[in-house]
């Protein structure tokens, strides 16, 4: 029997937007990481033999010293997808005026300098709402990758408010990011959300741990491979154990952090993981892959997207599970 398959996606979510969202003084001068972070993840993803989709920020799309690395991603032949053009994590308080400028103007420039035209969104921090979904479908966008159904957001948060030096009107636009408790009980397998003028898009949550809706993206794999290693493949295990057995094909989420350390790239002491060195997150990352593609066929958000459209019939029902 052929394996399923499981989507591979990153969030170039670059230096300044770390430091923005952490109250840091000097990211309005968008300070940038690619010419480090972006060569280290191709040669890692070309050792492994992996093609991902990159949700890109359109922010750095206009630089001239990003426009290269941005490029290279494509000539590599990965996937380009839209992730905003401020990187703001509070889209959802956006008016549809501004959310139509948002998508569009980093569209337009995400285009202009990939090559690649992106089919695929991701707001930052999981932030969205049903005007989003409708702008997107409007677009002609295939797929949404903006929800993540799990219950311990508002843990992040409170962590993420402890760390970050944040006014409070900053803390107040905030207040949502990474999600509610009920967000748990959201679908965890691809759906489609029922648009205005009998439009439809496809939803692909990141996906959480069934029955328990915990994080199995990287970035918390390697929380607890600091802890312990074992305890970190053990999860993933027992992850892979449920998504096998509820018929959950996943979409497993990437960040830069992940696969970089404080020994690579500097100002950003105070993320978790920035004490784990650049070599041991590869290392780390490896054993990863090693257990999902022992279970999963490995593609892009763009194959994992297409090969549910050609599955489903016109007949399917919007919001049913896929």
């Amino acid at each position: 029997m052929p394996k399923p398959i499981a989507s591979l996606s990153l969030d170039l979510d670059n230096q300044w937007s770390y430091m923005k969202n952490h109250g840091a003084e000097g990211w309005e001068d968008h300070p940038s990481y690619f010419e480090i972070i972006v060569p280290h993840i191709l040669n890692l993803l070309e050792e492994l033999k992996l093609k991902i989709t990159f949700f890109v920020v359109g922010q750095d799309a206009v630089y001239d010293h990003n426009k290269p690395y941005i490029r290279l991603l494509a000539e590599s032949g990965h996937n380009i997808a839209n992730h905003s053009f401020k990187h703001e994590t509070f889209l959802h308080l956006y008016s549809r005026e501004e959310l139509i400028e948002e998508i569009n103007k980093s569209h337009e420039i995400i285009k202009a300098v990939s090559g690649k035209e992106p089919i695929g969104f991701r707001g930052p921090g999981f932030s969205w709402n049903e005007t989003l979904m409708e702008i997107l479908a409007e677009n002609g966008y295939t797929y949404d990758a903006s929800t993540f159904p799990t219950s311990i957001g508002p843990l992040a948060r409170m962590y993420y408010f402890r760390t970050a030096n944040l006014t409070k009107e900053e803390k107040k636009e905030r207040k949502d990011l990474f999600g509610k408790f009920s967000d748990a009980f959201r679908k965890l397998k691809p759906h489609f959300w029922k648009l205005q003028g009998d439009r439809r898009l496809l939803e692909i949550p990141v996906t959480t741990m069934p029955l328990f809706r915990t994080p199995i993206h990287m970035t918390y794999l390697m929380y607890l491979s600091s802890i312990s290693i074992r305890l970190m493949l053990f999860y993933l295990n027992c992850a892979v154990y449920l998504c096998r057995l509820t018929g959950t094909r996943p979409s497993f989420l990437l960040h830069p952090l992940d696969l970089i350390g404080g020994d690579k790239v500097k100002g950003l002491d105070s993320f978790p993981g920035m004490n784990i060195s650049s070599t041991q997150k590869q290392i780390i990352f490896k054993k990863v892959m090693s257990v999902l593609k022992k279970h999963f066929r490995l593609v892009t958000m763009e194959e994992h997207a297409s090969t549910i459209l050609r599955k489903i019939k016109v007949s399917v029902p919007p919001q049913q599970e896929l």
